[in-house]
C-alpha cells in the first residue's frame, strides 16, 4: 500500500483515553489540566479552546470575534461558507481573491482586525506569507496548521481532527487570550489527548518530490497539466492536473492497485465535486476536474517511485481509451 494522500486521510489509530481524564464533579482534574497544559506548552500559547471545524463552529467563532475580518478564498469550504453567512448578517468582512498561479492576491489585504488565512492554500498547496499578510494588515491571523504544525506568524492556530486523525472530534484553538477562557467541561479532553498524539507522530517527507515530478513528466509528457508551480507548494506535496479524464476515476482505479491518492481536501472527499480552490483561480469545471493532489509521508525508494508514476501512466491511459 502506497499513501500518497495523508494529509486529507490521515492514517487511523486506536483511540485510547485513560479513565482518569474524565472530567468529573467534586475532582480537582489535574490529569486533564496536565494533558492541557502540555497542548499548550508544546505551541508555546497561552490558552486552549475546543470547538467544531464546521461552518457553525466558525461562523460562532467570527462572531464571538467581531470587528472586521478578512478571509482567504482559499480557505476550507467551512471557514469560506462561515464567512458568506457572516456577510450575509450584516458583519464587515471582506474576501482575498486568488490569482490564476494560485497565489493568495495580496494587493486586496486592507487594515483589519482578523485574517482567516492559513500558512497554505487548500487543495493546491501553494505556500502564504503569513509575516507578509500580517505586515498588510495589521490583523491577528487564524490559521490551519494541520497540514504544517507551524504556528510562526499565527494568533489563533486551527488544529483540524479530522485532518489529523481521521475522526470528526471537536477541533482545537491556541490562542494567546484572544479568546475568553472556555470551562473545563466544555473542553473535548478526547479530541486532545487524539490530536495530540497524531502531532507527536507528524513525519513528511521531503526529499524526493522533484524526483517524483520528473518522473511523472518523463511518463506523461503533454498529458500532466501543473496547475501551480511546485516550486512554490509544501515541499512534501504535488498538486497537477491529468488531461481528459474525471479525477475520481483514477483515484477509485489506483486504489484497488494500493496507490492512494485524492483531488483536494476533506470536503471533496475524492468524489465527484470539483476543486472550489481551482475556481476560485480562474479555472473551467472540465479543467477543475483533472486535479490530483500527492503527499509525501513514508519513504520511497527510486524503484517504488517508478512503479507508482507507471501505474499512474498506465491507468490514465486505459480509462482516457476507455473514454
Amino acid at each position: 500500500m502506497y499513501k500518497l494522500n495523508f494529509i486529507q486521510y490521515p492514517s487511523v489509530n486506536k483511540i485510547e483515553v485513560d479513565k482518569t481524564l474524565s472530567l468529573q464533579a467534586l475532582k480537582d482534574n489535574d490529569e486533564a489540566q496536565v494533558v492541557i497544559e502540555d497542548f499548550k506548552k508544546r505551541f508555546n500559547f497561552k490558552s486552549l479552546n475546543s470547538f467544531s471545524f464546521s461552518e457553525d463552529g466558525f461562523l460562532s467563532l467570527m462572531i464571538k470575534l467581531g470587528g472586521k475580518i478578512i478571509v482567504s478564498k482559499g480557505e476550507s469550504q467551512a471557514i469560506v461558507d462561515a464567512a458568506k453567512k457572516y456577510k450575509d448578517l450584516g458583519f464587515d468582512i471582506e474576501f482575498i481573491s486568488l490569482k490564476k498561479n494560485g497565489q493568495l492576491n495580496y494587493d486586496e489585504i486592507k487594515n483589519c482586525d482578523y485574517a482567516f488565512i492559513s500558512s497554505y492554500i487548500m487543495d493546491t498547496y501553494v505556500k502564504v506569507d503569513l509575516q507578509k499578510v500580517k505586515e498588510l494588515s495589521g490583523a491577528k491571523i487564524i490559521s490551519n496548521v494541520s497540514a504544517t504544525l507551524d504556528v510562526s506568524f499565527c494568533d489563533i492556530a486551527i488544529f483540524d481532527a479530522y485532518k489529523l486523525t481521521g475522526f470528526s472530534f471537536s477541533s482545537i484553538l491556541l490562542h494567546n487570550e484572544v479568546l475568553e477562557e472556555q470551562y473545563l467541561a466544555l473542553i473535548d479532553i478526547t479530541s486532545i489527548v487524539t490530536i495530540l498524539k497524531a502531532v507527536e507522530n507528524f513525519t513528511i517527507k521531503t526529499n524526493y518530490k522533484k524526483d517524483f515530478q520528473i518522473a511523472l513528466e518523463e511518463e506523461l509528457n503533454e498529458d500532466i497539466y501543473f496547475f501551480v508551480d511546485s516550486n512554490e507548494t509544501l515541499e512534501y506535496t504535488l498538486h497537477f492536473g491529468l488531461k481528459g479524464i474525471k479525477a475520481r476515476e483514477i483515484i477509485r482505479s489506483l486504489a484497488l492497485g494500493g496507490i492512494l491518492v485524492t483531488n483536494g481536501e476533506g470536503c471533496s472527499l475524492g468524489l465527484s465535486k470539483p476543486s472550489r480552490v481551482l475556481s476560485e483561480m480562474g479555472y473551467e469545471e472540465l479543467e477543475t476536474r483533472w486535479a490530483l493532489s500527492l503527499s509525501f509521508k513514508d519513504e520511497l525508494t527510486s524503484d517504488e517511485i517508478n512503479l507508482i508514476v507507471k501505474a499512474i501512466g498506465k491507468k490514465y491511459r486505459q480509462i482516457k481509451r476507455l473514454g
